[in-house]
């Protein structure tokens, strides 16, 4: 049996390049944004905040990414997981970093290999999830 394995994670051109695309798509809509791009772990692989953006959405970000990659649902499908479980429902909020909110999604392979995260926060959900739609859509190619 090997006591090892391989693991691919995504690299740090790639995150930047998420990055440039989400706040291209922020640009456009007029909302500053803070974006986040995690490894497979949860450790920062790349981070922006655009000038004026507030302060929360900072935390938020990285808190969208590490709920993507815990769970390998997009941040807002987290809710459906857990709305009609009550035990869930009643433990899983009181988890510091879980964020049931639109704008984080899981990474992955073409042959579905968790490779890392992204979260983006800054506006409404809806806008959000415009930046992080512009920046998967860089990462999938």
């Amino acid at each position: 049996m090997a006591e090892t394995f391989d693991k691919k994670s995504i690299n740090a051109e790639a995150a930047r390049k998420m990055i440039e695309a989400a706040e291209a798509k922020a640009r456009e809509i007029g909302i500053p944004m803070a974006t986040t791009v995690v490894d497979a772990e949860g450790t920062l692989k790349a981070f922006s905040r655009m000038d004026g953006c507030a302060l929360l959405p900072v935390q938020v970000s990285q808190d969208k990414a590490w709920t993507a990659i815990s769970f390998g649902v997009n941040s807002n499908d987290f809710w459906g997981m857990m709305k009609d479980n009550d035990q869930l429902r009643s433990y899983l909020p009181n988890v510091t970093r879980m964020a049931a909110i639109g704008g984080g999604a899981p990474l992955r392979t073409s042959d579905g290999q968790l490779v890392g995260g992204i979260g983006v926060s800054g506006g409404m959900m809806e806008d959000d999830m415009q930046c992080m739609d512009a920046a998967l859509a860089v990462f999938k190619g």
